[in-house]
């Protein structure tokens, strides 16, 4: 039987297997699929975390639990040697260890980007994850605990302060939802109040959402304007030493939570650990059917999609033109590299990537969100509707569908749960200290 090995477990991996799964007899492949973690994290989902509107489990799709013909081995792929057909693995914890196949396919997904900006790594929470939307949710919690008791001035300042850095999807989402939060918090802490609220949301470029027209995004700027938010253009961070945030423009202020959503980097045994072609984009070289590769010289028993890949854009009607990487492209990229190694193992066709964008869909919180199509441009509740009607018949099984809307319909009903649980990130502290603070 042919060892197939999927490095990744995210969009475009998960459907890989998940589709293999039903498209191979049970004795023509293996499926290995190898991920740090167990399960798939439906990304989309994670502002909605960050702001208590979505359980974070129900934004996790268990591998084991839905790929059942598929080993799931738990690490990090660090080398990739397709002239041996081996890769290495590096367990956590225990020593790394080689895995042999004879078909790859590449799926292992993007790493947050991280600029030379002191302070980063120590102070910043990306929003990649399940566990770091949980933690900027319940970061955000804690501080209004915190500030509740204290008199008004810098630290109670600090503590309601938040700074996302990156104007994308991820950036404006996260700050929309998370803002959203925080006014539906003032109703259960009278002490506090609106405008000792401090919402930074820092963009280097002139605007923020370049996914949609610069109309939208203009709307979009002025309505976080509207709810207390600031949106910084043209500006960089310079700093964020001991949570000091420093501004290209000479601002600077104390931030209690900083969010860092700066775009991604194509992950680091793509970049350079493998014998596979690269881009000068630093993706690997794949042909339109997502065989690595190009069109006169492709690799035998590669395939790639997703954040790693450099997939041709079809529908550009321009050469050089890449799909744009998301997971509306990323799943469905998944399902075609099962269709297309299926019928390249059985000798048939393959299929090009060809998908017309279905537009661009974002929540800004409770109730309001932005919808563009071409020229059609939604606003306010009307997008916030149809974001979440996409994106519940996009996450993957229907065990997780019918999870999500059990928990909209709970916080419709009984609002959201503002719980902090942020001590389960030191769970031994109140066993050593014995309830009292040390």
């Amino acid at each position: 039987m042919k060892r197939i090995l999927i490095v990744g477990g995210g969009y475009a991996g998960f459907y890989a297997a998940w589709k293999l799964e039903k498209r191979l007899r049970p004795r023509e492949a293996t499926l290995t699929i190898v991920d740090p973690r167990p399960y798939l994290t439906y990304q989309p989902f994670l502002p909605e975390v960050a702001a208590g509107s979505i359980e974070p489990r129900h934004a996790a799709v268990s591998l084991r639990r839905h790929l059942r013909r598929t080993r799931v081995v738990p690490g990090w792929v660090t080398k990739v040697d397709h002239a041996h057909r081996r890769v290495t693995v590096r367990p956590d914890p225990g020593p790394e260890f080689d895995l042999a196949y004879d078909v790859i396919v590449l799926t292992a997904g993007a790493v947050t980007r991280k600029f030379p900006v002191p302070g980063v790594t120590s102070q910043a929470i990306g929003m990649k994850h399940v566990e770091e939307a949980v933690a900027i949710r319940d970061r955000l919690l804690t501080s209004f605990d915190r500030g509740s008791v204290l008199p008004a001035g810098p630290l109670r300042q600090r503590l309601l302060t938040v700074t996302f850095v990156g104007g994308g999807f991820s950036g404006v989402e996260g700050f929309g939802e998370t803002l959203s939060l925080a006014h539906s918090l003032l109703r259960r802490y009278p002490q506090l109040h609106r405008d000792e609220l401090r919402f930074h949301l820092v963009e280097a470029t002139r605007r923020i959402l370049p996914e949609v027209g610069e109309p939208a995004s203009r709307w979009v700027a002025q309505s976080f304007a509207e709810r207390g938010g600031r949106v910084h253009l043209d500006t960089k961070v310079a700093s964020t030493l001991d949570g000091h945030v420093v501004l290209s423009t000479g601002e600077e202020y104390d931030s209690g939570l900083i969010v860092w959503t700066t775009g991604n980097d194509a992950n680091p045994v793509v970049r350079k650990d493998t014998d596979l072609p690269i881009g000068d984009r630093g993706q690997l070289v794949v042909r339109a059917d997502l065989r690595v590769g190009t069109e006169a010289e492709p690799v035998a028993d590669a395939w790639a999609a997703g954040d790693d890949a450099a997939v041709p854009d079809l529908t550009a009607g321009t050469p050089g033109r890449y799909v744009v990487q998301n997971a509306q492209n990323a799943l469905r990229q998944g399902k075609l590299l099962a269709r297309n190694i299926a019928a390249s193992l059985r000798g048939r066709p393959t299929r090009p990537y060809l998908h017309h964008s279905l537009g661009a869909v974002a929540t800004l919180g409770i109730g309001s969100g932005i919808f563009q199509y071409k020229r059609i441009v939604v606003k306010g509740l009307p997008a916030w509707l149809m974001h979440r009607g996409y994106h519940v018949l996009a996450v993957p099984t229907w065990e997780r569908k019918i999870r999500v809307l059990a928990g909209w319909l709970t916080q419709a009903m009984f609002g959201r749960d503002i719980v902090s649980l942020e001590s389960v990130e030191h769970p031994r502290r109140a066993f050593v200290a014995g309830g009292e603070p040390k």
